[in-house]
């Protein structure tokens, strides 16, 4: 096999510092499954680990990427085959691992999920580990008995791309979904993907009691502090909150009243460890047309409007452009496969 590119995140000066670089296929870490990446996609995460701006990198180098969506090239386990269309997201990919920003990549048999049908590669990277958190947190939310006739979900950070996918998926459902964001220049976006109302977060004000006026049947938080905080005085009897952010901060400064005198459940939302029956069940509920009938359904009706594509070489310019709140939606990378 020739040489190719990938984005390695090097340790310069106590900081992570990402380049392209050219390897060979003995330079990635072992894995039985080798994969020719055709798509990626760009998370919070990633950018936190290009920049140097989180302590996420567990190991230096690393290639960078937690998600990748591909075709097998060849697998010492018999699960694969060369051909087989596949996703990998999560894991160790893109801290410990070496991930999805390469045109090539190897990796353990445990972490990979045969590709769905209905489901293209770059449906797969469209949705990624923003949509599978997405769909992890509206299934663990129905496991608490959220339904459409409990009443109102809020979805916080609403132009993310877990919040964007979340409120597309929502609504389908037959959700009454209210959209909370700081970019009042986003609400016909908010509106279009099937946001009921819309809540400025500049407008909130989000009081100082213990508990506050109950508003929501169910949330779904991707900012963590202060706001996850009055989310929780701000819950229903039974209310139920999936927490999968800390956009905000990743302190909680609350008090015990909503958990004891309403009832209300606060879960974290860990995509990167979901266990793979469960993995897989979830990536099969992404493939599922809701307009099919069908009650378990998941897929975002319109991909194409909440994920850009950027060329593979671009990539860096997107790290920067994510961590200031410039974009929204989802960041497919375009992984232009070796000739």
């Amino acid at each position: 096999m020739k040489r190719f590119s990938a984005y390695r995140i090097y340790e310069q000066d106590g900081a992570s510092a990402g380049r392209f670089v050219e390897l060979a296929l003995d330079d990635l870490d072992p894995g039985a499954v080798v994969i020719q990446v055709h798509y990626s996609s760009v998370n919070y995460k990633d950018a936190l680990a290009a920049t140097g701006t989180g302590k996420v990198i567990r190991r230096f180098p690393c290639v960078g990427g937690v998600d990748a969506a591909g075709v097998v090239v060849s697998s010492s386990n018999a699960r694969f085959k060369a051909g087989d269309a596949v996703i990998v997201t999560g894991y160790g990919m893109g801290v410990d691992h070496d991930g999805g920003f390469s045109e090539f990549m190897r990796v353990p048999a445990d972490w990979v999920v045969p590709l769905p049908q209905g489901l293209t590669l770059f449906d797969a990277m469209a949705i990624g580990t923003a949509g599978f958190a997405a769909a992890l947190s509206i299934h663990r939310l129905e496991q608490n008995e959220l339904r459409p006739e409990s009443g109102k979900v809020i979805v916080t950070g609403a132009t993310g791309g877990v919040a964007s996918l979340s409120i597309q998926m929502l609504a389908q459902l037959g959700y009454h979904v209210v959209a909370l964001t700081g970019k009042d220049s986003e609400h016909a976006y908010l509106k279009s993907l099937g946001a009921a109302e819309i809540l400025s977060r500049k407008e909130l004000t989000m009081g100082t009691r213990p508990l506050e006026k109950a508003k929501w049947a169910g949330a779904l938080d991707a900012v963590g502090g202060e706001t996850l905080a009055w989310l929780t005085r701000t819950m229903q009897q039974n209310g139920v909150i999936a927490s999968f952010g800390n956009a905000g901060g990743i302190e909680l400064h609350t008090t015990v009243l909503p958990f004891i005198l309403r009832g209300v459940r606060l879960i974290g939302i860990d995509s990167a460890a979901t266990a793979m029956p469960l993995r897989r069940e979830i990536w099969q509920r992404l493939a599922t047309d809701p307009s099919t009938g069908l009650r378990t359904g998941l897929r975002p009706k319109s991909l194409a409007q909440v994920a850009h594509t950027v060329p593979f070489a671009e990539l860096p310019q997107v790290f920067p452009q994510l961590l200031q709140g410039k974009l929204r939606g989802r960041t497919v990378v375009e992984i232009k496969p070796v000739s």
